[in-house]
């Protein structure tokens, strides 16, 4: 290799803005979170679910913190954009998921939900992304969201651990379990199909602060 060149990986470092790192940090809480989940599912030790839990807030505060820094250094990029939709995925869509998952949400009909409802968090950060330019109309930042913005989840998320906190998972899950057929649906789930709903919803729309 010449020495006047320079490795791939030098180059993607120097395409890295501040704000990124912190929407990393996003990214990282989310994968801990997933695991916190694990661990819990695992031992059924409750401080791992609470970890778990502890872990949405704080990507949501990363999540803020990443756009508040990008628009105060005028450092926007696609690169960013791309970054931040593929951390809230992990954070607010995949990570809850896992939690109820932990929780008892186990049934054949949960699984079902629970990927519809990450499967729309996908969808609406996707529908974002390519219309970001249109609805910004020219400004810094877009006006409004079309549809409740996918870090809303993390409201799903501390009535887990409140559920928790009373003892109510598992088999003392909230709401119960019906047998639908072959699979059982426990009715707690639906709040995850509502919220999914909401995020792809084309009628509703919320300024971005």
């Amino acid at each position: 290799m010449p020495t006047s060149a320079k490795p791939r990986h030098f180059s993607m470092l120097r395409d890295f803005h501040l704000a990124d790192f912190f929407t990393l940090g996003n990214a990282a809480c989310g994968v801990g979170s997933v695991l916190f989940a694990m661990l819990y599912m695992q031992g059924q030790q409750l401080a791992h679910f609470y970890a778990a839990a502890a872990l949405a807030p704080l990507a949501f505060f990363f999540d803020v913190l990443d756009g508040r820094i990008a628009r105060a250094r005028h450092q926007h990029s696609a690169l960013g954009r791309e970054l931040d939709s593929l951390a809230d995925i992990i954070s607010f869509g995949v990570a809850p998921a896992a939690l109820a998952f932990a929780a008892g949400m186990q049934g054949g009909w949960d699984a079902i939900v629970l990927g519809y409802f990450v499967c729309c968090g996908v969808s609406r950060l996707a529908r974002f992304n390519v219309t970001a330019e249109s609805l910004s109309a020219g400004a810094d930042k877009v006006k409004y969201f079309e549809g409740t913005p996918i870090p809303t989840s993390v409201a799903l998320v501390a009535v887990l651990a409140w559920a928790a906190w009373q003892g109510q998972v598992g088999a003392q899950l909230y709401g119960g379990a019906l047998q639908l057929g072959p699979w059982q649906l426990h009715p707690f789930v639906l709040l995850f199909a509502l919220s999914g709903s909401l995020m792809i919803s084309k009628t509703i729309r919320i300024p971005k602060i």
